[in-house]
Formats: structure tokens, sequence, C-alpha cells
């Protein structure tokens, strides 16, 4: 534990020395935060007369969530859809830019073959690089959910869409599934970054993992899917066992001879 701590604060101090990782980790929280809280407020404002759910024009398939709601409230609803997918973002995107630059970041300054013969096992090294990556994605997602939450009860929503963002939905989507993505995003990111020689690269490369959650965001405004409890659910064991099989597989893959033998 020792190895991985030291690893880990390596790594910050590198880290939060880049500034597109510090624009990054500040510019996209604020951003992610301020969008939905200004739609609410819009569509809050723009939409005050209350007529049936029916007459706000969205998709068929959120009739069920939108059950005994005004036309407004229906909308925002199927904003909230949307916006829960872009908070999951961050712990995908946060992690990943400090991941891609994990291994060739060292490649680059030279310091990999030094790092590489040390008595430190791979489990640890990768552990160690992982967590530092993993950690601020998760609590600084966390924390732009909690002003979220804050700033959509200042705003005086209705208590039907109140509840909706404090539901199971959203908690699970935020507090469970967002770290579970934020360890895959990292790993592929890693691994991306053991592969390439050029941080770019690496960061563009490793930035293709978003892809699988903009489909998901690509259906739910088609109206081909809402988000409801029994598809956070599945896609929390799904993610979970695709999170553990890419960690066994990663230390499978990154061969440390093979890296010190062949990256000159």
């Amino acid at each position: 534990m020792k190895h991985v701590r030291t690893i880990i604060d390596k790594e910050w101090s590198e880290v939060f020395k880049n500034r597109w990782v510090i624009t990054t980790m500040t510019m996209l929280p604020m951003l992610f935060v301020a969008m939905p809280l200004v739609m609410l407020y819009m569509t809050k404002s723009s939409l005050g007369v209350d007529l049936p759910a029916e007459s706000a024009g969205l998709p068929g398939g959120f009739g069920a969530a939108c059950a005994g709601m005004t036309a407004s409230e229906c909308t925002q609803i199927y904003l909230l859809n949307q916006f829960m997918i872009m908070f999951m973002m961050m712990p995908l995107m946060i992690p990943t830019t400090i991941a891609a630059y994990s291994i060739v970041g060292e490649k680059t300054t030279r310091t990999l073959e030094p790092l590489l013969a040390t008595p430190i096992t791979t489990i640890e090294l990768l552990a160690g690089k992982g967590l530092a990556a993993v950690i601020p994605g998760v609590l600084i997602s966390y924390g732009a959910f909690g002003i979220f939450l804050v700033g959509s009860l200042l705003l005086g929503l209705a208590p039907g869409v109140i509840s909706y963002i404090f539901s199971p939905i959203w908690l699970l989507g935020i507090l469970v599934l967002g770290p579970i993505l934020s360890i895959i995003a990292t790993i592929f990111a890693i691994y991306v970054s053991s592969r390439v020689s050029d941080p770019r690269v690496a960061e563009q490369l490793s930035g293709s993992v978003i892809l699988p959650l903009l489909l998901v965001m690509f259906a739910v405004l088609a109206g081909k899917l809402v988000i409801d409890v029994k598809f956070m659910l599945i896609a929390i064991v799904v993610c979970a066992l695709v999170a553990f099989g890419m960690l066994h597989l990663g230390t499978l893959i990154f061969d440390r001879e093979n890296i010190l033998t062949k990256w000159k």
C-alpha cells in the first residue's frame, strides 16, 4: 500500500502542473452544472401554463415518466435524462485526461525505464496510476452533482421534478455507475498510454471511451430509450463485469519486461 500511495503522490505532483488537466477539471464541471440549471430555469418560465404532458410534443417513451405532470414538468424530465448522462461523462472524461498521460508521459520524460525497474509489482504500479486518475474524477463528479442538487432546490422546481432528480435513477447513475465508468475509462486510457509514443495521440484515442455513452444519449434524444431503475441496474452489473475483466486483462497485457526491452 505504501508503494501505491507513493505512485499516487508522484502522479498528482506532475498532473497538477499540467494546465490542460487543471482546465478540464475546473471548466468541465462548471459547464455541466450550469447548463442543466439554466435549461431547467428556462423551461420552467417559458412553459408556465398548466398543459397536459401530452402537449409537450416529446417522444412517446416518456409517457410513464410524465404521468400526472404538466407539459413544463414533462419537458424538464426529458431534459434531465440528457443531463444525467452529461454528469456521467465527468467521471469518464476527467480520469481519461489524467490517465492518458500516465505511461506515455513517463516515456517522454525518460523516467519510464527507472520506474519499471523498481521492485514494485505490476498491480501496485497500475493501482497507483489508476487511483491517481479515478479519485479526482469521482470526487469532482460528486461535488458537481451536489452543487446541481442545491441549485435545483433553489430554482423552486415542481415537486415531481425534484423527486425525479433525487430518485434512485439519478443516485444509482451518479453515485454507483459513475465510479465504475471512471475505472473503465482509466484502465482503457492507461492501456492506450502504454501502447503509443505521443501524449496527444493517447488523449485522442482515450477519449473514444465516451462513445458508448454518447450512443445512449442519442437513443434517449430519439425517444428510443428511457432511463429507468431497471436500465440503471443492468448497466451497473454489465459495467462492473467489464471493469473486472479489464482489470484482469490489464495485468496480463502490461508486460514490464517487454516494455523495458522494446520501448527506446
